[in-house]
């Protein structure tokens, strides 16, 4: 399984046109509505071969480069992740570490949080991954 661009060991991946990465479809998508530019369907849409088996990382970098072109960087980065396996303690500072890599920031700026739904739900029953990401956009200096 593969989350902010980490390979997390567990017995089972997450099924999906690209890797399937979704923290990183979170990010993309955050980043995107704070710049204004829709959502990552309208990027990166299944339906187009390109996208097929392609690293999520490949989305948040271009988005990063349309940012920047746009004026604007990261200020931070928060993002929850919702499920009840793999545990993911231990693994959280390589998250925060890679997607930091990729925002072009430091990982002060990024935060990465694990938690389940003690049972409950798709999540719950082990089902899916959700993840929820909150960006915060700041003017580059000039």
């Amino acid at each position: 399984m593969i989350l902010a661009g980490v390979e997390i060991p567990h017995d089972r991946g997450l099924l999906a046109h690209s890797d399937g990465d979704v923290l990183l479809h979170a990010v993309t998508d955050a980043l995107l509505g704070a710049l204004g530019l829709g959502d990552i369907g309208r990027w990166f849409p299944d339906t187009d071969a390109r996208w097929k088996n392609a690293a999520s990382t490949q989305f948040v970098e271009a988005v990063v480069l349309r940012m920047k072109e746009m004026g604007w960087c990261v200020g931070n980065v928060d993002v929850t992740v919702v499920c009840q396996t793999p545990r993911l303690a231990g693994h959280i500072s390589a998250m925060q570490s890679s997607l930091a890599r990729l925002l072009l920031a430091s990982d002060q700026q990024v935060n990465i949080k694990a938690t389940t739904t003690e049972g409950l739900g798709f999540t719950g029953r082990g089902e899916g991954i959700a993840c929820h990401c909150v960006a915060l956009l700041q003017r580059m200096a000039a």
